[in-house]
């Protein structure tokens, strides 16, 4: 399960060793996580970073399965998720050491930077390959994140970027050794730990103010 560690002003959050799938206690999880370091005081900042082959592989498409009747409440809850860390009062950086996929990948893009492993792993939106079409949210958040010849190609294609083809098409802001990907990450988000959190929610929310209007829908369209 996630755990959150504090390193001066920035948070550390580790989403797990395995392939850290969004399971409702994963969710909540990383929910409490958040409400600690938004609540904390001073300067701050967040980091996600994982352990092992994964950073995230995104739907719990196995508990789906088996819980069909909250499918509508699950979704929501996922693009709930989305909507808050997109719109976190303070600067967010996502650390992916591994293979970044499907809603994993949209969570990645939540974050306001990423630092990719250059060697290894990929970042990937399958859903054209496994049937599933984004919701209206997700497609918002990937379009408000990305370039649209990027967000394009990722979504239509389905097509795996390795880290180094990730920071060309600017999904990525860095491509590192494995050992330097959190590392990296953490310096960033500690350069920019002492932005003013209401200022930089403020801009956060104006910014994105249509994707978080869908991501933030208690009945999401589907």
């Amino acid at each position: 399960m996630p755990t959150l560690e504090r390193h001066d002003e920035v948070f550390v959050l580790d989403i797990g060793d395995g392939e850290n799938r969004f399971h409702p206690d994963w969710l909540a999880s990383v929910d409490a996580a958040l409400d600690e370091a938004e609540q904390a005081e001073g300067p701050r900042a967040l980091v996600t970073a994982a352990t092992g082959k994964f950073y995230s592989n995104g739907l719990d498409l196995e508990w789906l399965m088996a819980n069909g009747d909250r499918y509508n409440e699950y979704v929501a809850g996922v693009h709930q998720l989305f909507g808050r860390l997109l719109a976190l009062p303070m600067p967010t950086v996502a650390a992916l050491q591994g293979h970044t996929f499907a809603a994993g990948a949209m969570f990645s893009l939540a974050h306001d930077l990423r630092v990719m492993r250059a060697d290894r792993g990929f970042w990937c939106l399958p859903e054209a390959d496994i049937n599933i079409p984004f919701t209206p949210a997700m497609s918002a958040l990937i379009q408000a994140r990305l370039a649209p010849q990027t967000a394009h190609e990722a979504m239509v294609t389905a097509r795996r970027y390795g880290g180094e083809d990730a920071a060309k098409a600017a999904i990525v802001d860095r491509a590192v050794a494995e050992e330097e990907v959190r590392p990296a990450a953490i310096e960033l988000a500690r350069s920019l730990a002492g932005k003013d959190a209401t200022t930089l929610g403020t801009i956060k929310a104006r910014m994105y103010a249509p994707a978080l209007e869908l991501l933030r829908q208690e009945k999401p369209a589907l």
